[in-house]
């Protein structure tokens, strides 16, 4: 399938559950997922129209970037090792994993503009996972105000990978009722306005929940050109 075609069928599914839930489907960023994709599949899909898109990894981010440049919004979806935060840091607009306070002063020191950055939330409580536990989020949101190259922009999480849609629905309910506490505060630094939550096989459900950005890789762009 073309990286079009399938595009063509997530707007179906975007406008059918923003109907669902009395919501505009402009409000709704696509995070195209590149992560597995070649430079190609990756041209491909700004082709289609997707100009946000997500890396996990520095070394994908860093080649396709050096291909791409400019021409696509880059968002850092995965793990960012304090290290690394130097060589990817101003070349992206977002970063969906702020977690810590470790991070969060390397991204301050390193960055030449305020960046972007969503707080990741563990909301299910997974080990696997990594983020923040729910009640840890305030205090550390509070704790980098004079942080002036980070704007806490949203809250990001993933849900669990099962068949029960009560519990993923749950968990991203959980979120956007996590972001209305930080809204609440009016803090300068945290706005708090997006949720970034919801992936292919549930973004359905994420937008009926409240999410702005979903993270969208194999429905649009599949897995088989590695």
């Amino acid at each position: 399938m073309t990286v079009a075609a399938n595009l063509e069928e997530i707007r179906t599914n975007i406008r059918q559950a923003c109907k669902r839930c009395n919501r505009n489907p402009r409000e709704i960023t696509i995070i195209g997922v590149t992560k597995y994709v070649t430079i190609e599949r990756t041209e491909e899909t700004i082709e289609a129209g997707i100009k946000n898109l997500g890396e996990n990894r520095l070394e994908g981010l860093l080649e396709k970037y050096n291909t791409i440049q400019n021409r696509a919004t880059w968002h850092f979806i995965g793990t960012l090792q304090s290290r690394k935060v130097k060589d990817v840091i101003d070349k992206v607009d977002a970063v969906h994993s702020l977690d810590r306070k470790s991070l969060a002063k390397e991204i301050n020191k390193r960055a030449a503009k305020p960046i972007n950055c969503f707080v990741q939330v563990n909301v299910s409580g997974e080990e696997s996972k990594h983020g923040l536990a729910p009640e840890q989020v305030m205090p550390f949101v509070e704790s980098i105000d004079n942080y002036e190259n980070i704007r806490i922009v949203g809250l990001m999480t993933m849900a669990p990978h099962v068949k029960d849609e009560a519990m993923i629905r749950n968990t991203f309910r959980n979120l956007a009722v996590l972001r209305g506490t930080i809204q609440d505060k009016n803090l300068e630094h945290a706005p708090c306005q997006f949720l970034s939550m919801g992936m292919s096989n549930d973004y359905q459900i994420a937008i009926e929940e409240g999410a702005t950005h979903i993270r969208i890789g194999s429905k649009l762009v599949g897995t088989e050109y590695e």
